[in-house]
């Protein structure tokens, strides 16, 4: 119940920040403005989030662990290229569930500076952990091997890049598909492993 609690609030304060942004720009929101626009305390949006940067990159924040969850529970018998594309297919299809606010949130992280720079913070987190992920499963080290590093941020740029071609083409085109047609390019880097 709890945790139901925690998500609705992070939710509604997330949704506070969106309509903002819509009207005002990211630029002139304030913690006090989100914080009066959900209803809330500035005190609680602290009790959330650390920053009006760290609630907007949110939406990507447990992307890392439930990338690395999703590879973990892959079949051995998959190479790394399938294992690692079905694992990313969970979090793009996600995406493609509400492709409006998705849309929304990306074009903003990736306008502004800051929050770009707090975006390729958490892919370099992500291709950390998918390459440890990666390694374990090759049975290699993945500090004496850098096979698994490589592969995971061939990954990461398959995703990156169709993240940016989606969000440049205001998403005219499917998510899954720019992924797909990214990672078929990079996949052998994985086969490489």
């Amino acid at each position: 119940m709890a945790e139901r609690k925690r998500r609705l609030v992070r939710e509604e304060l997330t949704e506070a920040a969106l309509s903002l942004i819509a009207v005002e720009g990211y630029e002139h929101m304030t913690i006090e403005r989100i914080s009066d626009a959900a209803g809330m305390s500035r005190r609680t949006f602290f009790r959330y989030f650390q920053s009006k940067e760290d609630l907007i990159v949110e939406f990507l924040g447990d992307v890392g662990r439930w990338l690395v969850e999703a590879l973990a529970a892959r079949p051995t018998r998959e190479t790394h290229a399938v294992a690692v594309r079905r694992a990313f297919s969970g979090f793009v299809d996600s995406c493609t569930e509400h492709p409006g606010r998705v849309l929304r949130f990306t074009k903003i992280i990736l306008a502004d500076p800051s929050l770009r720079g707090h975006f390729l913070t958490k892919q370099s987190q992500w291709r950390a952990a998918l390459a440890a992920e990666l390694a374990r499963r090759a049975g290699k080290d993945v500090n004496a091997d850098m096979g698994p590093s490589l592969g995971a941020a061939a990954a990461m740029a398959a995703f990156d890049t169709a993240l940016n071609w989606w969000a440049a083409h205001d998403g005219a085109e499917d998510l899954g598909d720019l992924f797909d047609k990214a990672f078929s390019q990079i996949s052998g880097a994985l086969k490489a492993i």
